[in-house]
């Protein structure tokens, strides 16, 4: 027989149950990503656009409906409406899958990867000052439009198009081996075939021998163009015997290198170097698939005060057409117009042709890779995508190879050759330093020399560098202030020998691990002597106008005057106006005392630097 229920066991749980306290609303958790689009977050919140621009602007922040902002923007705004942020997980598949994302575009657009056609070479006119590079591409240029653009207002936008026996070829208008060198630089090796322009007068020089030596380091087939045999003291044979003598031995003297001899003032010879052009390309065999979403990198890009920015991209696969959603570097946009080197509007854009886009948010930069995505919900996943990969990344990106840290990437694989541009005084110094340093390759890194010439280093030698993880020496010769500059920002590292043996000692044994730390100068500031004044007790201070960098208290300073150093010493005050400062910007006046110096002098350069240890 069951037991009856006691009067407690029947009150207790209505007791406790009337007890508790009603629980607060539970807020509902909203999953944002890195970075989000105004109008996504809008979208998100089921709020108008228009609320959270203005509420960006409560917390000082100017947007448009299209501008990105990160986590720690969003999230404030999220917590006003009534939700609580939560950071979207950087799932595997959010972060790396090109390739899943390249797969959703080809069954969007109905496109297959195999769908490979021949496309038009880019080349890239090379050479030394005044030997007629600009000319060249000029005439090139005039009879491209006198033919087939008749009427067409030729306008500057980095590149274009010229055809020759119906084939087309795309010229990239640079100014030379530096800005071809640059673009490597940020990763965009868009070059195919190089013309390397050489007078015939002047024959191969310095500039020709670097714009050889950047080609090679790129990888690139380079065709001759020997100019101006139109002129009396003409002499080809001895370029031929030049460029033999630097490693490029032409066809006609048994070698592998195609050569043209052509007037670009006179217009002849050009049919048959653009001829030569194309048959070089047609062995390296370029293709590309004009099927696929287009993909492309920007070679210029500029603010334009009627339509807004700019940029003119190169299409390397694919085709880029009206309208379509574009994600071009840390920007997105829709093409609303695309125009040809002629200012004539196109509505496509093929493989290896250059178009100005009009369309994109925010100026990109130069090197930025364009891509083509379905619509603007994958160009916001795009963006996000980049910047948590970037973000990920830098903690772990790989460093300049230096000599103190050659070993351990060595080891690690990143590296498998040495490269070494280098520099010597005397041009008789150059190849026994690089029969020095090559035989110390080993089995798992080659030493390379891909550039040695005379002089001092030079922006262009650290742009070298830069663009092929590499190093610079040099043997009794010094650097150029903005080489010292370029090259304290881009983390090269520079290393000067006046003794061959210790040059290649050092070499060695980076390479098994046994080197000595070193460090590195880096120039934080330089001013100019403007005024000079007494600081007591016989002591004198200059007043300077900083011009670059900062000048901060204590720094170590060298002051100039020309080319000679007239001490090297420390700051030993820093004022603004009468007050002490830690620290004066460029642009602004202040003055200086300096250690054991007063012997300042009006036109006087004091230049700001400190130490840095490398590795």
């Amino acid at each position: 027989m069951p037991r009856a229920k006691k009067t407690d066991d029947v009150v207790k749980p209505v007791v406790e149950k009337a007890s508790k306290k009603p629980s607060p609303p539970k807020v509902p958790l909203l999953d944002i990503p890195r970075s989000i689009g105004v109008r996504q977050l809008a979208d998100l919140l089921k709020v108008d656009s228009i609320q959270i621009i203005k509420r960006l602007m409560r917390n000082g922040i100017m947007a448009n409906i299209n501008q990105i902002v990160d986590y720690d923007t969003a999230a404030p705004i999220v917590t006003d409406f009534g939700y609580k942020p939560h950071l979207k997980p950087l799932k595997e598949q959010q972060l790396a899958n090109a390739a899943e994302e390249s797969k959703k575009l080809k069954r969007l657009y109905g496109a297959e990867s195999d769908n490979l056609q021949p496309r038009p070479p880019v080349v890239t006119v090379m050479g030394h000052v005044n030997h007629g590079k600009t000319r060249l591409l000029d005439t090139i240029r005039e009879t491209n439009v006198m033919d087939s653009e008749a009427g067409g207002i030729t306008q500057h936008i980095g590149a274009y198009q010229a055809t020759v026996n119906g084939q087309k070829i795309t010229f990239l208008d640079t100014p030379g081996h530096e800005a071809f060198t640059a673009m490597r630089a940020h990763g965009a090796n868009i070059t195919d075939v190089t013309i390397l322009v050489i007078a015939a007068d002047d024959g191969v020089m310095p500039q020709t021998i670097e714009a050889i030596n950047h080609a090679r380091a790129a990888e690139v087939p380079i065709v001759v163009a020997i100019n101006k045999i139109d002129k009396d003291n003409a002499n080809p044979d001895m370029v031929k015997q030049q460029l033999t003598d630097a490693g490029l031995v032409i066809e006609e003297w048994g070698g592998n290198i195609v050569c043209a001899q052509i007037s670009a003032k006179e217009k002849t010879g050009i049919p048959e170097l653009l001829e030569s052009v194309l048959l070089v390309a047609e062995m390296e065999e370029l293709k590309a698939s004009p099927s696929l979403p287009a993909a492309g990198v920007v070679i210029e890009a500029k603010m334009d005060k009627t339509r807004g920015p700019l940029a003119t991209v190169l299409v390397r696969t694919g085709t880029l057409k009206l309208g379509d959603t574009v994600v071009v570097g840390n920007t997105w946009g829709r093409v609303r117009a695309m125009f040809n080197d002629v200012g004539k509007r196109i509505k496509k854009a093929e493989p290896a042709t250059p178009a100005v886009v009009l369309g994109l948010d925010i100026v990109p930069q130069v090197g930025d890779n364009l891509t083509a995505v379905a619509d603007e919900r994958h160009a916001h996943a795009l963006l996000a995508k980049h910047k948590a990969k970037i973000e990920q990344e830098t903690p772990l990106a790989t460093k300049a190879v230096n000599l103190n840290n050659l070993y351990d990437q060595i080891n690690a694989g990143k590296v498998k050759e040495l490269n070494v541009i280098l520099k010597t005084d005397v041009q008789g110094s150059i190849e026994p330093i690089r029969s020095s340093l090559e035989q110390l390759g080993t089995d798992e890194v080659q030493v390379r020399i891909i550039h040695g010439g005379t002089g001092n280093i030079t922006e262009s030698d650290v742009m070298l560098a830069t663009a092929s993880n590499g190093l610079i020496i040099g043997f009794n010769v010094s650097s150029e202030e903005g080489a010292r500059r370029l090259a304290s920002t881009k983390g090269v590292d520079v290393r000067y020998y006046d003794v061959i043996y210790s040059l290649a000692d050092d070499v060695d044994k980076a390479l098994k691990g046994m080197l000595e730390p070193t460090y590195t100068e880096v120039i934080d500031g330089q001013a100019e002597v403007r005024a000079i004044f007494p600081a007591g007790k016989g002591a004198k201070a200059a007043g300077v106008y900083v011009n670059d960098g900062k000048v901060s208290r204590n720094a170590s300073v060298r002051v100039r005057r020309g080319d000679e150093i007239l001490a090297d010493s420390t700051v030993s005050s820093l004022k603004r106006f009468k007050d002490d400062a830690k620290e004066v910007a460029a642009g602004y006046e202040c003055g200086v005392g300096i250690k054991d110096f007063n012997d300042f002098e009006v036109g006087d350069t004091l230049e700001f630097y400190r130490m840095e240890k490398d590795g």
